[in-house]
């Protein structure tokens, strides 16, 4: 089993307790009102690791967005139908998702990347440019730290992480064909990650 499908089990397992108990610890109103500002009303959003689609989705929603979003857990997945209604949803593994397979506005990924190896980062961030029209936004969450390791107790089941240090996924997302508008280490919720806007040159 490799990592994507241990990430995908364990989620499928702590998929209730994670959304319910856990999720929203995580504050990002202020991170998505600032791209809700540069984008034009209805415009199409791309959600990668939506989870169960509280609050991102359902904050773009009320702000008149339209959303897809994707993830590799199915009952995630569910729960997003159930919860979110007006957007529209898929079980996708972000690793397996082609160039150009998306067209949309904005992508939006938060604490999901990290569960890929951060060997694969650099390419995925250029599959988001890739779904992207001219002059699209990319709003998403990534390491704070140099960090791969797991934890045996993920609300309810074992999960993995692997991500670099803040400098190194800014350079990451630079040589994407990104240019950075906002980014700053954010500890909502106890823990820190790194916020970044960018936007596609």
């Amino acid at each position: 089993m490799n990592m994507n499908q241990k990430v995908k089990a364990g989620y499928n397992v702590a998929a209730k307790n994670y959304s319910s108990e856990f999720r929203d610890q995580f504050k990002n109103e202020k991170h998505l009102a600032k791209l809700v500002e540069v984008l034009q009303p209805n415009s199409y959003i791309l959600d990668v690791g939506c989870g169960a689609g509280k609050p991102i989705d359902s904050y773009l929603i009320s702000k008149g967005m339209k959303v897809t979003g994707i993830d590799i857990s199915e009952a995630q997945i569910e729960l997003a139908k159930s919860y979110v209604s007006e957007a529209n949803y898929e079980v996708r593994d972000m690793s397996e998702l082609n160039d150009g397979e998306y067209q949309v506005d904005a992508v939006v990924s938060f604490y999901a990347i990290f569960h890929t190896p951060r060997e694969n980062h650099a390419e995925l961030l250029k599959k988001f440019k890739s779904f992207l029209k001219p002059d699209g936004y990319l709003l998403i969450t990534m390491g704070a730290s140099d960090w791969e390791g797991k934890e045996d107790n993920f609300c309810g089941s074992e999960m993995y992480w692997s991500h670099y240090g803040a400098e190194k996924n800014k350079e990451l997302i630079e040589e994407a064909g990104f240019e950075i508008i906002f980014s700053e280490v954010d500890d909502a919720g106890g823990e820190k990650h790194l916020v970044i806007l960018a936007k596609a040159k």
